[in-house]
């Protein structure tokens, strides 16, 4: 049996309220990522931090997605959509996929991504992304209330020539936060925790 590490000293607080519209800031969900999608020829890009793993098979993903985003009724409609993960260096287009609407612009074009088509889905993969999930709406229950949808992921593919990519996390107020050092724990798992 290994022993256990000590515990880290605890440092004295200094307590202040917190909004709690602002409690998003500190539960972040994972990276920020590019959700491809398309309907009747018109494909659309945004970039979306408020994500979830549901379920690992079949592989469920929630996310929510506005109906003020053009993107909601392209998802909604077709039923599909494509989730990337860009790096860290991408922030910049990434804030701008952000800014503006995909009514008005191609996001591709303007903010240099390249649409590739995906294998199972009709949305567009973002060429640049170091990783690609494509994926099919699976329940629709929750969109009216929240705008909440829940995906299967049909594919994935992941690009291995990145190592220890670093990522976006979006934190609110226009702050991001980037994925730091890596710490590996194996060890300590559990068999079947992993």
């Amino acid at each position: 049996m290994t022993a256990a590490a000590p515990a880290p000293r605890r440092r004295k607080p200094r307590w202040t309220e917190c909004p709690v519209a602002e409690v998003r800031r500190y539960l972040e969900p994972g990276p920020v990522v590019l959700v491809g999608s398309a309907w009747k020829g018109r494909a659309d890009l945004m970039a979306m931090g408020w994500h979830t793993v549901m379920e690992f098979t079949p592989s469920l993903l929630g996310c929510v997605i506005s109906r003020a985003n053009h993107s909601h009724g392209l998802v909604r409609r077709s039923r599909e959509c494509t989730i990337n993960i860009p790096e860290a260096h991408w922030v910049d287009a990434v804030v701008g996929v952000g800014n503006c609407s995909g009514a008005e612009v191609d996001k591709f074009e303007r903010f240099g991504f390249t649409a590739e088509p995906a294998r199972e889905v009709g949305a567009p993969l973002v060429g640049e992304c170091f990783v690609q999930i494509e994926c099919r709406v699976v329940d629709t229950r929750l969109v009216n209330r929240y705008d909440f949808f829940v995906l299967e992921a049909v594919r994935a593919r992941v690009d291995r020539s990145v190592r220890r990519p670093q990522t976006l996390h979006y934190r609110g107020g226009g702050e991001f936060m980037l994925s730091g050092p890596h710490i590996g724990r194996r060890a300590l798992f559990a068999p079947g925790m992993l």
